[in-house]
């Protein structure tokens, strides 16, 4: 039986009512993406978050009274708060409660199935959980039970901080192992094809882009974070292989999203390289989504944080086919170097194509630095 969730925010002074609205509908869709229902929503004005309980006592008990009410088993806060506040919160509600960032680390959990991002997300998952190891005893030996405990139940999280040290310098080592196979993997790729990597905010359509373009059969789903493990697919840009130029690979990594838990941009770091190491990037963006300008500021800002900010980038808006003609020319004309298409109908897929044959014509990658 799915989790009964209830999503709560805390509403500092400078943000908007409408972003607040928006920020509980992207984490009720985590929380549905990770198996759960929302059965209620909590906003909590404050000036600033209260260091014991986040909301504070009255909003706690609120919220108490609203999970007896309702049956709810779990409560979700939009933000990522403190070992201390979740306890208090769960003493004070009777329920367990977990953070944004426990919450996208559990979706990582289910969506891994390749070797190597099975072991990057139970090692962000004990990094996360470690400095919350003290007065855990009870919720760590129950990891496999729901919503923000999945993934690394079987390795036994009720024994002490020692041993999950020793887990995470074990699951590095063999993460340092899978890293050797993809770095020459990579440098065989970068020496011999244009790369081309995807990126984009979750959800954004790159993986439906992938299908569309190379007709590859790839993981296409509407819910966040559908795509987790890399695909790399041979795009051919000419009448046939002979005559399109050096070959290109488009590569499809995971989706970003806003405050996208540190944990994971360190231990999906061999997976993120694809990213720094391509020749040419395609920011996909979903154009009708309300929120588009944000999220491309998201992932510009998560492009510096992985180094990759000065890797050459084209804009791609996805999903044209979902816009009125009044809201395309608009696009059309604020992002005259961008590229539009959808991945649905197919509409724009020649002029990507076009540009991405004229970038792998007259690129001059120096691959000899990049592949070291």
């Amino acid at each position: 039986m799915p989790e009964r969730a209830i999503v709560a925010c805390l509403a500092l002074p400078h943000e908007a009512d409408v972003e607040i609205e928006r920020s509980l509908d992207e984490l009720s869709r985590l929380v549905e993406t990770a198996g759960g229902i929302v059965v209620a929503r909590c906003v909590q004005k404050r000036e600033s978050p209260d260091p014991a309980t986040y909301f504070g006592r009255g909003k706690a008990e609120e919220i108490r009274n609203l999970a007896a009410e309702i049956r709810a088993d779990l409560l979700v806060v939009e933000k990522e708060i403190s070992p201390t506040q979740q306890r208090h919160l769960e003493d004070i509600t009777g329920i367990r409660v977990v953070d944004r960032t426990a919450l996208i680390l559990d979706i990582f959990a289910r969506h891994a199935t390749s070797n190597e991002g099975k072991i990057q997300v139970e090692l962000a998952q004990l990094t996360y959980l470690r400095p919350r190891l003290t007065g855990r005893g009870r919720e760590l030996s129950r990891l496999g039970g729901g919503i923000g405990t999945r993934g690394p139940g079987e390795t036994k999280l009720e024994v002490d901080r020692r041993r999950i040290n020793d887990r995470i310098a074990s699951l590095k080592r063999k993460l340092r192992e899978v890293e050797k196979h993809r770095h020459l993997v990579r440098r065989r790729r970068l020496a011999h094809s244009f790369v081309v990597s995807f990126v984009g905010y979750t959800n954004a359509g790159k993986s439906s882009l992938e299908r569309a373009l190379t007709g590859a059969d790839v993981i296409v789903d509407d819910r966040l974070f559908a795509t987790l493990d890399p695909t790399a697919r041979r795009l051919y840009l000419g009448d046939t292989p002979e005559n399109a130029g050096m070959p290109v690979v488009l590569i499809d990594t995971v989706g970003f999203i806003e405050n996208l838990p540190h944990q994971l941009v360190a231990a999906f770091h061999s997976t993120l390289e694809e990213v720094r190491l391509a020749d040419l990037l395609l920011h996909v963006v979903d154009a009708s989504d309300p929120r588009w300008e944000k999220h491309m500021r998201v992932v510009e800002r998560t492009l510096e944080e992985i180094g990759a900010a000065q890797v050459p980038r084209l804009v791609v808006f996805n999903k044209i086919d979902r816009l009125d003609e009044a809201s395309e020319a608009w696009f059309r004309s604020h992002f005259p170097q961008a590229v539009f298409v959808s991945a649905t109908s197919g509409a724009g897929l020649d002029a990507l194509q076009e540009q991405i044959r004229l970038r792998a014509r007259t690129a001059q990658p120096a691959r000899g630095a990049r592949t070291q």
